[in-house]
């Protein structure tokens, strides 16, 4: 259907994608940048983030644009007749299908996984939901929900504050990077077997797995992590710090980089001091050691902090809103910014950080409007005989 010059890994896959808002679209747009072909199968009206503005471009919002490049769309009614076919047509040929319904939903149609399985031995059948296919089935849960309900708003924000949640949707995309990984693990295998598998992602368990060391602070040593605002629970100076004129942060990992920022603060002593001799005693003593690091700040800003401090090796920081850090990353030589190769006008896209030096991601089109490869699609399917596949 959709050639690209340039070898991919993903180039042979088909992939049939149910989803829609974040956390499929997310992986299926990352399987596709890795040259696989998506075929976006949208309900009459669409993926419900074309409406999510604003900001929009002309009649397309940002939060759509952002997570839905190289993808082919056809709407499909499931409960019609016709084009329930139709979906089924799609699975039964795909590689790999990603769906986020409910657990339950794609049964009334089946489109299941083990009513697929049947008819497309081979199939890579992901699944994402917000709490899993047990006892979290009915429940209905967006990121903010999983947020709350998995602790991560516990852990964020002010330890005096209110909860607060993260400022994107990070659950989804962490959940939406688990599934891709499950489905290229799931590929390698078939690659052996012959026999694709059933990849099942929930939000819930990606966030409690993405926690890391403070999930493992309370399942190893039983402790209850807290917020304490920008601080680290085992890491000092690793915090924002005033300046004599803005916001700086420290991000000091170990004994030689603290040594090194003492030295530029000019404060050497501090270094020796017995109570901050280790990381642990800095964690210990860290409300001592923020007032010897806010006194020796306030002595300049934070625009000559930010200049210094990292040219001497110690890792310190501005902090950016996202138009300077995508002047940084430009800066840094690093093309944060790609257009797709179609010329479309909204072809700007935020750049995959996946670079591979002989098979690299590639930016063929931009987000499709709705159902707008309707046809094509149908006439692609009415010219196959069914795909046979072998055990």
């Amino acid at each position: 259907m959709m050639n690209h010059p340039a070898p991919q890994p993903l180039s042979s896959l088909l992939v049939v994608d149910f989803s829609r808002v974040l956390a499929g679209p997310f992986c299926t747009m990352t399987l596709g940048d890795l040259g696989a072909e998506i075929v976006k199968v949208e309900r009459p009206g669409g993926d419900d983030t074309r409406a999510w503005g604003p900001p929009f471009v002309g009649d397309d919002s940002t939060y759509y644009l952002g997570v839905n490049r190289n993808k082919r769309s056809i709407v499909l009614d499931l409960r019609d007749a016709e084009d329930l076919r139709t979906a089924r047509n799609l699975a039964e040929q795909a590689d790999v299908l990603v769906e986020n319904f409910r657990p339950g939903t794609m049964a009334r149609f089946g489109l299941d996984e083990p009513t697929l399985r049947r008819a497309n031995p081979a199939l890579v059948y992901c699944s994402i939901s917000a709490f899993g296919s047990a006892g979290g089935r009915e429940l209905a849960g967006y990121d903010l929900l999983v947020q709350a309900l998995g602790g991560l708003m516990s852990i964020t924000g002010s330890d005096s504050g209110s909860p607060t949640k993260v400022g994107v949707a990070l659950v989804d995309v962490l959940a939406g990077l688990f599934a891709t990984v499950g489905i290229l693990a799931s590929l390698r295998e078939r690659d052996r077997s012959g026999r694709g598998q059933h990849v099942e992602i929930n939000l819930m368990s990606a966030l409690l797995s993405a926690l890391a060391n403070q999930s493992a602070s309370y399942v190893l040593a039983g402790e209850i992590p807290r917020a304490i605002g920008n601080g680290h629970a085992s890491i000092a100076p690793y915090d924002t710090f005033p300046t004599g004129d803005g916001t700086i942060v420290l991000a000091v990992g170990n004994d030689k980089q603290f040594g090194e920022l003492c030295d530029a603060l000019g404060i050497s002593d501090v270094a020796r001091d017995p109570r901050f001799l280790t990381n642990e005693l800095r964690v210990r003593n860290r409300a001592l050691l923020r007032e010897c690091l806010e006194r020796a700040l306030a002595t300049n800003s934070a625009k000559y902090w930010s200049r210094i401090l990292p040219a001497l090796g110690v890792p310190a920081g501005a902090v950016n809103d996202i138009a300077d850090a995508f002047a940084l990353a430009e800066r840094l030589g690093l093309d944060p910014i790609r257009s797709t190769e179609d010329g479309e006008s909204l072809g700007r896209q935020v750049a995959s950080p996946i670079n591979l030096s002989a098979t690299p991601v590639a930016y063929r089109t931009r987000a499709p409007r709705l159902g707008e490869h309707g046809n094509d699609i149908r006439n692609w399917l009415a010219r196959l005989s069914p795909r046979r596949r072998t055990a």
